[in-house]
């Protein structure tokens, strides 16, 4: 009988209350909607980027000889979703001698090679036997930022297509406007000028040790009286006279360069390196960090002012001898990676923090560039959210 009864209270349909199936058929087509918009912004990063992007590999670089700078330069273009979505769009060259002496066609070569490929590194030959054809010396010690300013320069001018350069300066050009006023009328010379980075210095007037990045960025926008040998020519009083020199942020793109001024001339014509402890935020925002008279934008200009960092270049070691390698957040899943030549490996935040500076130990990695990306990017927002 037991066994009986069991089988009946098994074969036995449960009974549902008619509110419980309610509450299951909305859960059922909660989750349904939930998928689709996963699915819809899945689609729409994918249109924005493309496929190849999203899939995006933290692959190393063999050194050739000293190329630990473009290596490092490299990985950060490379790794930046939107300056690759710029380079799949080149118009390929016509000829193979044109092929080898394109920049960015080689630098798209070199990130199929790094996508398609199962090893652990690439060697960017290639790219950089293009470079020397340009005269970028090889097996030599670069300065980052120098290095970087003709990496684009390179870039800008073999770029065929003038929608692709228009996108690139948006992508990586800053705006100022810079005021020189005359101390003894009311004549004032404004002029807009575009930069790449903007080099920050890590010292005062006094040689005094800025403090944090966001001190730097102040100092950068502070006025400056040009007095003494540094007089300008005032066109209304007609002679020499003191003049207040500032510079107004008018705008900012997507990736923000900021150059950390490291390397000190002194006057015995030799360099030394600042290693001192400098430390830099995940988020940056520009509004907060600037005064009103620092700045020519209006507010929706300075509500795309929000910034989170993308990439640091460190270097260690001294001004004569030294060594680069980057810390990049990978767009596609929010992690950290260090980019050492061909070892890739993910690091913590804390492990980036390290390059703040410490004292003047300079075997000790500190940061040389700061990119940060726009906060409000649209592609950042979406993975952000389906991740």
């Amino acid at each position: 009988m037991g066994q009986t009864s069991g089988r009946q209270e098994r074969s036995k349909k449960p009974e549902v209350a008619p509110s419980e199936i309610m509450e299951a058929e909305i859960e059922v087509q909660h989750n349904k909607e939930e998928t689709e918009e996963v699915k819809a912004k899945n689609q729409k990063v994918t249109s924005v980027f493309g496929l190849a992007d999203l899939k995006n590999e933290a692959i190393g670089l063999y050194n050739l000889g000293q190329s630990c700078c473009l290596n490092s330069l490299l990985q950060v273009f490379l790794m930046n979703i939107h300056f690759t979505r710029i380079l799949r769009r080149i118009t390929v060259p016509s000829s193979p001698a044109q092929r080898r002496k394109n920049v960015p066609y080689q630098m798209l070569l070199l990130l199929e090679k790094m996508q398609c490929g199962k090893c652990k590194a690439v060697s960017p030959t290639d790219l950089a036997c293009c470079l020397s054809e340009h005269r970028v010396k090889l097996f030599v010690q670069h300065d980052a930022a120098q290095l970087f300013l003709t990496l684009w320069n390179l870039l800008k001018k073999q770029m065929k297509k003038p929608e692709l350069v228009e996108e690139l300066s948006d992508l990586y050009t800053i705006c100022i406007q810079e005021h020189l006023a005359c101390q003894r009328c009311s004549f004032e010379v404004k002029s807009n000028s575009t930069m790449l980075t903007l080099p920050l210095p890590v010292l005062d007037a006094n040689s005094y040790r800025l403090k944090t990045l966001e001190d730097c960025l102040q100092y950068f926008f502070h006025p400056e009286e040009l007095t003494g040998q540094n007089m300008c020519f005032c066109q209304q009083c007609g002679r020499k006279t003191t003049f207040l020199q500032s510079m107004k942020l008018v705008h900012l793109p997507q990736t923000l360069t900021l150059h950390l001024k490291r390397f000190c001339f002194e006057r015995s014509s030799c360099t030394h390196k600042l290693s001192h402890h400098l430390p830099f935020p995940q988020e940056l925002d520009l509004r907060e960090v600037l005064t009103e008279s620092q700045c020519q934008a209006d507010d929706s200009e300075k509500a795309t002012w929000q910034y989170e960092l993308f990439a640091v270049v460190a270097h260690s070691g001294s001004s004569s001898c030294g060594h680069y390698c980057a810390y990049i957040r990978r767009l596609t899943d929010c992690k950290w990676y260090c980019f050492n030549d061909s070892e890739v490996c993910q690091v913590s935040w804390d492990d980036v923090k390290c390059t703040y500076g410490h004292s003047n130990l300079c075997w000790y990695a500190n940061a040389s560039l700061i990119f940060p990306n726009a906060a409000l990017d649209f592609g950042m927002r979406i993975f952000k959210h389906t991740l």
